[in-house]
């Protein structure tokens, strides 16, 4: 078994591919955080002696675990209050720890994944993201190696099939991606309505998640003057102390402080100079670690 000090300078190294994993399965900040401490505490206490590949042993293990919640989470979904959406994660400057960045952690890939079978998450984001080979994979999940793989072709397929579906969806320059959204915050700042029509999509959809515990809309708003109507009226009840520009799955977002907290975390896509999709996390249980 490496001794102590070794063992503390590898987890030191994995341990944001073993958060990074638990958060894609979970979509959950704070499960994810759980999954790893777990993960640490198994690894203190476990025989280490003959792995030769501590990266895939400790992903390993949170996998097993983050597949157990995701099973039950699953069932609570079920009767959430109102659209869920990906818990929001801070990452870049702002992230109090390192995290692994890429496409599997923006809010609209979350998304996706989340219509995923909790089987072929599990082997989509260790086979894809995580490049686990699929006799690891088929342990986890109790499959045969074929099985594992026909999972993750199959997960593979969905995740292509719906992205093909919104063909708006594309990846913006960060640059342009700022453009957009002080344009944005001026105009919601100032109540100016044309303002917020114009970086509008007229076909863009606007989703709140307040989970029951504050008011929020509990169907998508769709239609850009419909949108901007509803984000004037909201700014002018509820008027923001301020708006911050901040990077979260690894996309520059808004997060709105009102009353010396944080009021809403808001990530958007963009297109064309316009912003297609609006994504509000108003949940107070899912804005604890903003």
């Amino acid at each position: 078994m490496p001794g102590q000090e070794r063992l503390r300078q590898e987890w030191a190294e994995h341990r944001p591919a073993v958060f990074g994993a638990a958060y894609r399965l979970l979509g959950s900040v704070a499960d994810a955080e759980d999954v790893t401490q777990d993960v640490w505490l198994r690894a203190l206490g476990a025989d280490l002696d003959e792995v030769r590949n501590l990266r895939a042993w400790l992903i390993t293990v949170a996998a097993r675990r983050s597949y157990d919640i995701l099973n039950s989470a699953r069932r609570r979904r079920e009767t959430y209050v109102g659209p869920w959406l990906p818990e929001p994660l801070l990452t870049g400057p702002d992230a109090a720890e390192p995290v692994l960045v890429d496409e599997s952690v923006t809010a609209a890939m979350l998304l996706v994944m989340e219509r995923l079978s909790p089987p072929e998450r599990v082997a989509f984001v260790l086979h894809d993201v995580f490049e686990l080979e699929f006799a690891r994979i088929a342990e986890i999940l109790d499959v045969t190696v074929p099985g594992a793989r026909k999972l993750a072709s199959r997960a593979r397929q969905r995740v292509a099939a719906q992205q093909d579906a919104e063909p708006r969806v594309s990846r913006v320059s960060r640059a342009e991606r700022e453009r957009v959204l002080e344009a944005f915050r001026g105009a919601y700042e100032n109540g100016d309505l044309e303002g917020l029509v114009g970086l509008l999509d007229p076909d863009v959809v606007y989703v709140t998640d307040g989970g029951g515990k504050v008011h929020a809309a509990r169907k998508p708003i769709v239609g850009g003057r419909r949108v901007a109507e509803v984000m004037v009226r909201v700014g002018h009840q509820l008027p923001p102390d301020r708006i911050d520009l901040v990077e979260v799955g690894g996309e520059l977002s808004l997060v709105f402080h009102r009353e010396g907290r944080v009021f809403s975390v808001d990530t958007v896509q963009i297109a064309d100079g316009r912003i297609t999709a609006y994504r509000r996390v108003v949940n107070p249980d899912k804005l604890t670690h903003v």
